[in-house]
């Protein structure tokens, strides 16, 4: 019995190392191969092409062909996207292999050759390779210096400090302060490091900057590293901020900008009072400079003789109609339309002769 449970155990152990070893095989042979890029030729002049293929690629990735340089296969770029020709560059989507194939033109870096083809992913994981490229005509200097044994690393994660103020409400550019930890890991001590900043938005390529950070950082102690991050003018939307020592990027923070709404008040109220104000200054000229109307003229007149006419008549009319009595040498008569009867405790107009008036001619009698 014992025997029987020697061999029962000494199977299912057997049959739990071949299952791992049956596990193990499958996931060796499911790594990807690395990516590569091939040139249709080692050189070229500036103002030519060249076809940039590549393959294991990931399916779909957005990718960035550049020529840059400053650059060798195993240092990388040194400088970054600054060191490349960027406004000549040209962008390529993989297909469900993962491969591409693209004309670039040849164009001059900003620095000397040695030059490479620098083709990465803008999105996602980051994949890079640099295919050694020789521009022809253009000068070749030596790469410079690297560091010696400092080597440094991010501790801990990255933060952009700081508020926007009113005028950023306006179209001011964002301002941020990237803080982070580093750490020496190597075995010299690094002065003044010099970091690259890089700047994304949404699908482009970030633009990379460099800033010197001024301190010391000895090997196995750390330094609070503090970076000012500006933003151009009027930027909103989803931005990346990079942070990069040599060729290895250290850490990325994404950065959300809210669109800046008062430049759109701003220009919504110039739209509406601009036209208005010209309007009113036209309106104006043509008052000036338009001729009077002779119609508008003699209609003037008449209304003014009228309300002449009207006043004098009303003035009278009153006068007399108020207090007839008091007119000198005048008996009173009736308006017309009333009773002839005479008011009570008048005399009588009927008795009396009415008294000759100033402006009536007189008869002469007969001689």
């Amino acid at each position: 019995m014992s025997s029987a449970r020697r061999a029962l155990g000494a199977a299912l152990a057997a049959f739990l190392v071949l299952s791992a070893l049956l596990c193990a095989v499958p996931a060796a042979v499911a790594d990807p191969p690395p990516p590569r890029v091939e040139l249709s030729a080692p050189q070229a002049g500036k103002g030519r092409d060249i076809t940039v293929s590549g393959s294991n690629w990931r399916p779909r990735a957005l990718l960035m062909l550049l020529v840059c340089g400053r650059a060798t296969p195993a240092t990388g770029v040194i400088g970054g996207t600054n060191s490349c020709a960027n406004a000549d560059g040209r962008a390529v989507t993989t297909d469900s292999t993962g491969s591409f194939s693209k004309k670039v033109p040849v164009a001059e870096p900003p620095v000397p050759c040695p030059c490479v083809v620098h083709v990465a992913t803008v999105m996602g994981g980051q994949q890079a390779v640099d295919a050694e490229f020789v521009v022809a005509g253009h000068p070749t200097a030596p790469l410079p210096e690297q560091s010696g044994g400092g080597r440094l690393a991010v501790l801990t994660a990255t933060r952009l400090e700081g508020d926007s103020g009113l005028l950023v409400f306006f179209g001011a550019p964002p301002v941020r302060t990237l803080e982070f930890t580093v750490g020496n890991l190597g075995t010299d001590p690094v002065h003044d490091p010099v970091f690259e900043i890089g700047t994304a938005h949404g699908l482009f390529a970030p633009q990379w900057e460099e800033q010197q950070w001024s301190g010391t950082v000895k090997p196995g102690e750390k330094a609070r590293i503090t970076l000012p991050v500006q933003l151009p003018a009027g930027a909103h939307g989803d931005y990346s901020i990079s942070v990069k020592y040599g060729t290895k990027v250290l850490a990325e923070q994404p950065w959300g900008v809210p669109r800046p709404w008062g430049v759109t008040v701003f220009w919504v109220l110039l739209a509406l009072v601009v036209p208005a104000a010209l309007f009113r200054i036209g309106m104006a000229v043509v008052d000036k400079v338009r001729p009077p109307d002779p119609r508008h003229a003699r209609r003037s007149r008449r209304s003014a003789r009228r309300a002449g006419t009207a006043s004098a008549d009303g003035s009278a009319g009153d006068t007399a109609a108020a207090l007839p009595w008091l007119l000198p040498d005048a008996a009173y008569s009736a308006p017309p339309g009333s009773s002839s009867a005479s008011p009570p405790g008048a005399p009588s107009t009927t008795s009396a002769p009415s008294a000759p008036s100033e402006n009536r001619p007189t008869t002469k009698g007969h001689s």
